[in-house]
């Protein structure tokens, strides 16, 4: 499926645990060295990250963020708010893996199927069992 950079291009919010503080600058120079990724510090722990969906995803920065050893912030909101960021991340990323379907050629087969489906009032009983009384 082709999609315009435009819908690829992703900015989120990656919210740091209030403990150990200091993570935010860390955080912020730990990011710095990816390629193809703008980081900047929004509040005392919140981080930005703008990125390409080709490149990278949430789920991934994150995983990243974590194996070097910070700590997200785990409170409920959070955690859904990147659940819903990875999902849809994930739709994406499945969608732009998949072909893009001719969608004539497949109306063409709905179209012959229903030209031979019998239409209207039609009964399969035989007449004679239609009539008995």
């Amino acid at each position: 499926m082709k999609l315009p950079d435009s819908e690829l291009r992703k900015e989120r919010e990656i919210l740091l645990a209030k403990f150990p503080p200091g993570q935010t600058e860390r955080a912020l120079d730990f990011l710095g060295r990816f390629q193809n990724l703008e980081a900047r510090v929004v509040s005392a722990r919140q981080v930005c990250v703008s990125y390409n969906l080709r490149d990278y995803s949430l789920h991934t920065l994150l995983d990243a963020l974590e194996d070097a050893g910070f700590h997200l912030d785990d409170t409920l909101m959070s955690l859904l708010l990147r659940a819903l960021a990875k999902y849809s991340e994930e739709v994406q990323l499945h969608n732009l893996e998949m072909p893009d379907r001719p969608i004539k050629k497949s109306d063409e087969a709905y179209v012959q199927a229903w030209e031979h489906h019998p239409h209207g009032d039609y009964d399969d009983t035989p007449p004679e069992w239609r009539e008995y009384r």
